[in-house]
């Protein structure tokens, strides 16, 4: 997991990118789980992953790091494990500080090229460690579930792709370059992204990324059903390599088992564990290595990445429904005043749906400053997005789904936007309401 950035580097890389972001694309809406169950991910294969990424670490400087002759090494074992299981691989290069990155993609062949369901994990360390946990823990268990699927044969309504990205710990580097080169016809085809990064951790939470309503729905469901509580993950929000996908307007979720944070006494209680300890106490150190893993939640997070895979792999896909936009911009002050972008829903019988899709792209250099409110035409809001003073990414490029089903259709839409902080400023590029 890579180190956040100061505001103002923020301010600067929005600037840099704002041109290459697309607008927003829908979000799947969760159907009924699958019919065909996810299988049990074995925990000794996702460890014996893990004793090849040391080993590779240890022959190699003790380090998997982007430019480094460990990372080539690790991709070239994922690549190799994922051809002789029938996948098309795809190594993907790039540049930075003056070293060539890899990102690899994995595509399983089958299901709809209209709807692509996407799970990924960075695969390099930092250079002061072999990174096992952080991410060898997320590689590999994302891997075997890759491999998981050819096992089974499985025959997803969606296309499945896997992704194993590069430079992550400088940036989020080997994503951002994915995400920026796919033109916006392809983005527009993804159903979701599922991140995995640190989900290993000595000292273990259980959290989920609360981005995309079905994605997270989907693993909250799978740890409710073996009985373990989880938490909405904070720490790592925009640091990992889902943010590259959510800054162009893909649905995101994702895992997560902490970093550098402590344990609370209450999460101890619920979930074992030390109080007043970090849930890694060897994130970025050279003690990331295979001893620095927690066996029952690598196992837990291996299985609810397989199920997440199979459920929402397996469920219809969403046809597109009609779509009303509002493209004109509209000035965001800083600290000020909320202003409103309206669109105007006319030919409409009834009431709004339970699932109203509520696409946004508003371009701001610290998202954290801004409220969003979705406003009915009775006036009714529905909260889309609350200010943080954590979250430094730039722009908010997302699609909520809203219970409007108490609304009628028919009437003055309105997006209600408001900066609450100082010092940065954006606009409304567009928004859409897709029933």
């Amino acid at each position: 997991m890579t180190l956040s950035v100061s505001r103002r580097m923020a301010a600067v890389t929005a600037l840099a990118v704002a041109g290459l972001l697309a607008s927003a694309a829908p979000a799947a809406t969760a159907s009924p789980a699958a019919a065909v169950a996810a299988p049990d991910i074995p925990i000794a294969n996702v460890k014996a992953h893990l004793s090849q990424l040391q080993t590779i670490a240890t022959n190699n400087g003790g380090n998997r790091a982007h430019g480094r002759a460990g990372y080539k090494a690790s991709i070239d074992y994922v690549k190799a494990k994922l051809d002789a299981a029938g996948f098309t691989t795809s190594l993907q290069t790039f540049t930075s500080s003056g070293a060539t990155g890899y990102n690899l993609i994995a595509d399983w062949p089958g299901g709809d090229p209209n709807s692509v369901l996407m799970a990924g994990a960075h695969l390099d360390s930092v250079s002061s460690g072999a990174g096992i946990n952080d991410n060898g823990s997320g590689s590999a268990a994302v891997l075997e579930t890759a491999l998981a699927v050819s096992r089974a044969q499985l025959q997803p309504t969606k296309h499945l792709r896997f992704g194993w990205w590069g430079a992550e710990e400088l940036g989020l580097v080997g994503s951002k370059h994915y995400v920026n080169q796919l033109p916006a016809a392809e983005r527009s085809k993804f159903s979701g992204y599922l991140n995995f990064d640190m989900i290993g951790s000595p000292n273990p939470g259980y959290f989920v990324y609360d981005d995309d309503p079905a994605i997270e729905k989907t693993f909250k469901d799978y740890f409710a059903g073996i009985g373990v509580p989880t938490e909405i993950e904070t720490e790592g929000d925009g640091r990992s390599d889902h943010a590259s996908f959510k800054n162009v307007g893909i649905p995101v979720g994702g895992l997560f088992t902490g970093a550098s944070r402590t344990k609370s006494a209450a999460q101890a209680q619920k979930w074992g564990g030390t109080s007043g300890q970090a849930f890694d106490r060897c994130y970025h150190s050279s003690c990331d290595t295979t001893t620095n893993i927690n066996d029952t939640a690598l196992d837990r997070n291996s299985d609810a990445i397989a199920h997440a895979v199979w459920t929402l792999g397996t469920e219809t896909p969403v046809p597109p429904g009609d779509v009303y936009e509002n493209t004109a911009d509209v000035a965001i002050p800083d600290n000020g005043a909320a202003v409103t972008s309206t669109v105007t829903v006319a030919g409409r019988t009834g009431n709004a749906p339970a699932a109203l899709k509520v696409g946004v792209d508003i371009k701001h250099t610290w998202r954290g400053d801004l409220v969003v409110d979705l406003l009915a035409p009775d006036g009714t809001a529905y909260r889309l997005k609350s200010s943080s003073s954590s979250d430094s990414a730039d722009n908010v490029i997302a699609t909520y789904t809203v219970n409007a089903s108490a609304e009628a259709a028919n009437g003055a839409w309105k997006l209600r936007v408001q900066d609450v902080a100082a010092q940065d400023i954006g606009k409304i590029d567009s928004w859409k309401l897709t029933f």
